[in-house]
């Protein structure tokens, strides 16, 4: 008699796609990020081929990032009042829209830098509203306990697609037919991530479309929720400073340590970020198999002011790879503490909340960046590049880790807290 075999199980990282929902969801998602990653290389290109300023760059990116902003806080309101997966459809259909256009005015020799800054600021807009919808919608597509799993899955796939995956392609396709070819592969990642979402059935809110409150009053329902947790606000706030002192000094000081203090190529600083995204996927299958200590704060907090000293890596290092060992480190660290994060959110915030308290988490943490980038030229202009990146490392470690230390931030509570 033939012996019955055991249905194979699953690795840790992949059990969550045993769900079919969650399945489809990490499918487009995963797709849309290579078409990001893609995006990152192929709008550097056309802005420099058509003005080759630094200040073209500097005014695009802005576009694409201050609409974000200023959408969050309206988007996580909307992500709770209406059906999660509609509204990430909406913005992938809106985000394929733009680079359609942006792929024909390219192709066809046309595109002005104008053009791009105002086709960026839509697609900034429209992504304001998919992140908290995402985040929010995680916990009802997985059982509760996959939830550890579900998100390390998500930070295994962002580097590995943003990252590696999508630079390389986007380096490839400008080689074949320039920056328009790029653009338009990527227009195709998001109706694909379109399809995925239209595949999925509905998932109805909890709070569901008719909620008695008006889209203020949730606003401000939401912001109750958050004060009345110092372990929300304070990490938000811990958050934006760590993000002040750090994140314009790597992006700006990163490639030009690497050109002018190192006399590296291009390529070496390739190598560089691409260690980072290693970093960041080892962690994420690490914590993914093994999960996370029921102290999820200390836990986020010990790995995420790690994350921070090893910045001032950057500041010491005086060959490629010491460069390339501190960016691991970087990535490596955030994404496990990133992953311990939002399932601390997850599971402590009423869902019917969690689309508002995500988008202000967005929100007050990035606040502070474009502050942080124009602060970093200055800085390392009167005190030195090394030291900038040693003293963005060290400060921004010792004021991350101060916040573990408020009242009641080690043990968080969930406090539902009714609106004023």
């Amino acid at each position: 008699m033939a012996k019955h075999r055991a249905p194979r199980q699953l690795p840790g990282l992949l059990v969550p796609l045993r769900q079919r929902e969650f399945r489809l969801l990490w499918t487009g998602m995963s797709t849309s990020l290579i078409g990001d990653g893609i995006l990152l290389v192929a709008l550097a290109w056309q802005v420099y081929a058509l003005s080759g300023a630094p200040a073209a760059m500097s005014v695009v990116g802005f576009a694409l990032s201050l609409p974000q902003v200023a959408t969050l806080l309206f988007g996580g309101v909307i992500s709770d009042r209406f059906d999660r997966r509609k509204i990430m459809l909406c913005t992938d259909l809106v985000r394929g829209a733009v680079l359609t256009v942006l792929t024909v005015l390219s192709l066809t020799g046309v595109v002005q830098v104008w053009h791009i800054v105002g086709l960026v600021a839509v697609y900034g807009a429209a992504s304001g509203f998919f992140g908290p919808a995402f985040d929010s919608i995680v916990p009802q597509l997985v059982p509760e306990d996959d939830l550890v799993q579900a998100n390390a899955l998500d930070q295994f796939v962002r580097p590995a697609a943003l990252q590696m995956a999508g630079p390389s392609i986007g380096g490839i396709l400008i080689a074949i037919g320039g920056s328009g070819l790029a653009f338009a592969l990527d227009a195709v990642t998001f109706a694909i991530s379109a399809t995925c979402l239209w595949l999925m059935r509905p998932v109805r809110n909890e709070q569901g479309d008719e909620a008695a409150g008006s889209v203020w009053e949730e606003f401000k329902e939401g912001m109750n929720y958050v004060r009345g947790n110092v372990w929300l606000w304070g990490t938000f706030l811990a958050a934006t400073f760590a993000y002040l002192l750090f994140i314009g000094p790597t992006e700006v000081l990163l490639p030009f340590v690497v050109k002018n203090e190192l006399h590296g190529t291009a390529g070496d600083l390739g190598l560089v970020l691409a260690s980072g995204g290693i970093g960041a996927i080892a962690a994420a299958l690490i914590v993914g198999q093994r999960g996370v200590p029921r102290s999820y704060m200390p836990f986020i907090y010990i790995t995420w002011t790690l994350a921070t000293l090893a910045v001032a890596g950057y500041g010491m290092a005086t060959a490629s790879w010491h460069l390339a060992i501190a960016c691991a480190l970087v990535n490596g660290l955030e994404a496990a503490g990133t992953i311990a994060w939002a399932t601390a959110k997850q599971k402590l915030v009423p869902e019917e909340l969690l689309g508002r308290v995500s988008s202000v988490d967005w929100f007050i943490s990035i606040a502070l960046v474009p502050l942080s980038y124009a602060m970093a030229a200055p800085v390392a202009s009167a005190i030195g590049v090394q030291n900038t990146l040693v003293g963005a490392g060290v400060l921004g470690a010792i004021v991350t880790f101060a916040f573990l230390f408020l009242p009641g931030m080690r043990s968080p509570r969930q406090l539902v807290v009714s609106p004023s």
